[in-house]
């Protein structure tokens, strides 16, 4: 009998030990019942004053993007996919805070010495992906600022990217034709050596530094309007520079640089998840393709920055296929702002334009309130779990945070930022019912199929880059549905409807909103 209840008690200590291991906690949408095993990997793919007509996903004419267009074919494709601004700091400062960019009074195109816009104590993506267990990094373009007055260049910068959620950061400090021009890893200037320092000031040159102006003859990129200081690589730029010359970097070889960054870290933390912030510098200005992009395209410079940052995200989708991690990865692909031809370089942009329309079907452009400003290529891709398809929903950048928030399980929330997950997850087509838009400070609403714009003062075109702005000392009221273009302006036509707008948008941004002392609907 006691051989027996030994034989028993050894049978179940067998059982026991052998038990399955406990499942990893599912995350689960409750809108969308999508379920993942884990958290997955997520990647935001942000470009540099790339257009909505700039991709052939999009119906870009004349130029092949079939990497980004593996996205767009294999995910959503949003039709009505929004920036917050039509221009790169307020943009950058929103997708990344949840908070409309026109709630800070800084929130504007920084100089490269500007101190850090994000205030440290602010939710942010990284920040929130962090606190569940994410490893966060960024590549690329920063344009937010860093430290917290005049910087010194030769020593820890901080705060910066690694203040406001990023555990690495591998960046340039604000863009490609404003100095200083050097990368700066985790707060310090990659290769500079301590007998050279740097010396930045975007008020005054230093004794003895060529510039654009007045040295011509050293350039290898002319200058148009604005971009006519500190030459380096032969390149004028805005601001001036002294020093830090083993630190800084090779134009031609910039793209490089950063999707190396960019698959180092992919490999480095594949076996976590892990939040990537991959910033391209390209189509901004100056255009400098690596040779093996040279004259690819046919449109000049533009156009062959444009294919290799698409050879760049074909890239990244081989490292992750090559680690075995793409189907547990979500990947947003988006542009700061609308595009633009010449923003301050003679780069052959207009002259070998041919029959391509960077911004599609829309009206304006960078830097205006019109469509082409903010409404810009918009894709989620997540292999296996998002079905493809093209959604009509109205999305901003700046809901990602509390999307995000919402799929791994998080209760922090940005204050403008709406959780739209189902919708990036292609499970709705419900997306938001309004959006204020913003131009260098002036704003607008979008809501539904329509548009209004308040009458705001100053030119109706920006001559240097010859765009619309928007500007009109009436207000403009438009069907999107019917009139894409912007073409017919309703405002006389539909008083009622334009009246229903102005309350909405005055209750979102407030009565002091434009440069126009008295406004009256007509």
């Amino acid at each position: 009998m006691k051989r027996f209840i030994f034989l028993i008690f050894g049978l179940l200590l067998v059982i026991s030990s052998c038990k399955q291991p406990e499942k990893t906690p599912e995350i689960t949408s409750e809108k969308t019942q999508i379920k993942t095993p884990f958290k997955p990997n997520i990647i935001i793919i942000y470009a540099d004053d790339l257009g909505y007509g700039d991709l052939s996903a999009y119906g870009g004419i004349d130029l092949n993007t079939p990497n980004i267009d593996k996205l767009a074919e294999g995910g959503v494709r949003f039709t009505n996919g929004y920036a917050t601004s039509a221009t790169c700091t307020p943009s950058r400062y929103a997708i990344l805070t949840g908070r409309y960019p026109w709630r800070n009074k800084n929130a504007k195109i920084l100089p490269g010495t500007a101190p850090l816009l994000i205030d440290t104590t602010q939710m942010t993506i990284p920040k929130m992906l962090k606190s569940k267990g994410y490893e966060t990094g960024i590549v690329g373009k920063w344009h937010l600022g860093l430290g917290t007055g005049q910087v010194n260049w030769n020593a820890q910068i901080s705060p910066g990217p690694n203040e406001v959620g990023f555990d690495y950061s591998y960046i340039m400090a604000a863009t490609q034709d404003r100095v200083p021009t050097v990368f700066i890893k985790n707060g310090h200037v990659v290769n500079l050596n301590p007998d050279d320092p740097i010396e930045v000031d975007y008020d005054h040159n230093f004794d003895h530094q060529p510039t654009g102006k007045d040295n011509p003859e050293l350039l290898k990129l002319k200058w148009h309007h604005g971009h006519n200081n500190t030459i380096i690589n032969g390149i004028p730029r805005i601001g001036f520079m002294k020093g830090g010359h083993t630190a800084r970097w090779t134009d031609e070889t910039m793209s490089d640089t950063f999707l190396m960054q960019t698959e180092d870290f992919i490999k480095r933390e594949k076996d976590k998840p892990f939040f990537l912030y991959y910033a391209l510098q390209q189509p901004h200005v100056p255009r400098t393709p690596s040779p093996r992009f040279v004259g690819k395209s046919g449109m000049g410079p533009r156009g062959d920055v444009i294919l290799e940052a698409d050879w760049n995200v074909g890239q990244i989708l081989k490292t992750l296929e090559d680690e075995g991690i793409l189907e547990n990865t979500l990947i947003i692909f988006s542009s700061d702002n609308g595009p633009v031809l010449n923003d301050g370089y003679y780069d052959d942009a207009v002259e070998k334009l041919g029959d391509h329309k960077p911004g599609g079907p829309l009206r304006g452009g960078k830097y205006s309130l019109f469509e082409a400003g903010t409404r810009v290529p918009f894709l989620t891709y997540w292999k296996g779990k998002i079905q493809p398809k093209t959604s009509d929903a109205l999305v901003c950048q700046m809901d990602l945070l509390n999307s995000l928030a919402h799929l791994v399980g998080s209760n922090d929330e940005g204050p403008d930022s709406q959780d739209l997950l189902d919708v990036f997850l292609g499970e709705s087509d419900e997306g938001r019912s309004e959006l204020v838009l913003e131009a260098t400070t002036r704003t607008a609403l979008r809501k539904g199929q329509w548009v209004m714009i308040p009458p705001y003062k100053g030119s109706p075109l920006n001559k240097q880059v010859n765009i619309e702005t928007g500007n009109s000392a009436n207000f403009q009221l438009y069907n999107l549905n019917d009139d894409i273009g912007q073409q017919k302006n309703l405002a006389e036509t539909y008083p009622d409807t334009l009246n229903v707008m102005l309350k909405s948008f005055e209750k979102i941004r407030g009565k002091n909103y434009s440069n126009v002392e008295k406004l009256e609907l007509k």
